[in-house]
């Protein structure tokens, strides 16, 4: 494992050979509107992980993290996410800008492994890839200035095996019959996380 770590953005000359870049984020806390986003990582699907602190908001953000913002938006990369609904939402709410295509490795493995009920990474890591990882780090504080070593190695390991979890799990939803309902549900979920943002967290539009 390799952790490659930035302030606030990432480098200029940052690219991603590959269609698909594997996202996660940690904040302050998991309600968007009060807890600061604080870390985005990503990976490439190379043994890489690219952690980059973002500090508070200021108004210089907008032009340091304009990498950042090009590669949310960049229609022709995959962003894989493990609870995407969250992650959307507080790079939404910090940057403005929504990442698309998006896809869920938490959506599919609820999709399509209905025999069990433990969806979290951590047993999914275990489950398809036999990998264990530690998630002592998750309630760590995230706002900190410095990041420690064991945060840096808990963030990374959050996107080192997205591109492989994609992979094991799109075999099973094609096995199923259900790879067609997952892409609706990415396409969706954008539009689910404006709703969640707007007031309907809660309760769904979709009820009686």
């Amino acid at each position: 494992m390799s952790i490659n770590y930035y302030e606030r953005d990432l480098p200029d000359d940052w690219s991603c050979s590959d269609t698909a870049v594997a996202v996660d984020t940690e904040a302050m806390g998991l309600k968007p509107y009060r807890d600061r986003l604080c870390v985005i990582q990503l990976s490439v699907g190379n043994g890489e992980a690219d952690i980059i602190r973002i500090g508070r908001k200021s108004a210089e953000d907008d032009v340091q993290a304009s990498n950042i913002v090009r590669l949310m938006l960049d229609t022709k990369i995959t962003k894989i996410f493990h609870y995407a609904r969250f992650d959307l939402g507080a790079i939404f709410l910090h940057f403005g800008v929504m990442p698309y295509p998006v896809w869920c490795t938490k959506i599919a493995s609820k999709l399509v492994r209905t025999y069990t009920d433990k969806h979290s990474l951590k047993e999914l890591l275990r489950g398809l890839l036999c990998v264990d990882v530690s998630k002592r780090q998750q309630h760590s504080d995230w706002g900190v200035p410095v990041l420690s070593k064991a945060q840096l190695s808990y963030a990374a390991s959050d996107v080192l095996y997205l591109h492989q979890l994609k992979e094991q799990l799109t075999i099973l939803l094609e096995r199923e019959g259900r790879l067609d309902i997952a892409e609706a549900c990415f396409e969706f979920l954008p539009t689910k996380v404006r709703l969640d943002l707007m007031g309907w967290n809660e309760e769904s539009i979709f009820d009686h």
